[in-house]
């Protein structure tokens, strides 16, 4: 499949937009930040080393880039898949083994920009029945500044 891809410039400049918007979070009500805080309690979260730790074991299983199209495309870890936030309900069942074997106990690792969209995505999952799904609590700058890998397309 050809694929018209954006210049990197255009990339970066969307990046930017994306993250100073989610940066400039205190500028949202409190209910957001209130829904975060409460979702978070609600699922199972790992910090950046034991996801380091858990890829370089092998054991992060299904790994999740829970950001836009553009910001996965501008760096995303290693064996990542790209399913969108909003999405993700609909999107995560051939990963799964869906229709067939379909294995809600499959360990799914989620991440994204801030830790925000890895949180709220983990807990429509585990609405969904999944009973394996960990949210990586994690800048994915903090990522790259701690000198992990990151793939660009």
């Amino acid at each position: 499949m050809n694929r018209c891809r954006p210049p990197l410039a255009a990339l970066l400049l969307a990046i930017g937009v994306f993250n100073a918007g989610w940066s400039a979070a205190q500028g949202y009500p409190s209910s957001v930040k209130d829904l975060v805080a409460r979702t978070k309690a609600q699922i199972r979260t790992i910090d950046m080393g034991a996801f380091k730790s858990a890829l370089d074991k092998r054991e992060a299983g299904l790994i999740v880039d829970v950001r836009e199209p553009l910001e996965y495309a501008s760096g995303h870890v290693p064996g990542a898949i790209n399913i969108p936030r909003g999405v993700i309900e609909l999107s995560i069942w051939p990963h799964v083994g869906f229709p067939d074997s379909t294995d809600l106990g499959k360990r799914i690792t989620l991440y994204c920009g801030v830790g925000t969209r890895s949180i709220l995505a983990a807990k429509s999952l585990q609405d969904l029945g999944f009973t394996n799904a960990v949210a990586v609590d994690m800048r994915i700058a903090d990522w790259a500044k701690a000198g992990h890998p990151l793939v660009a397309e």
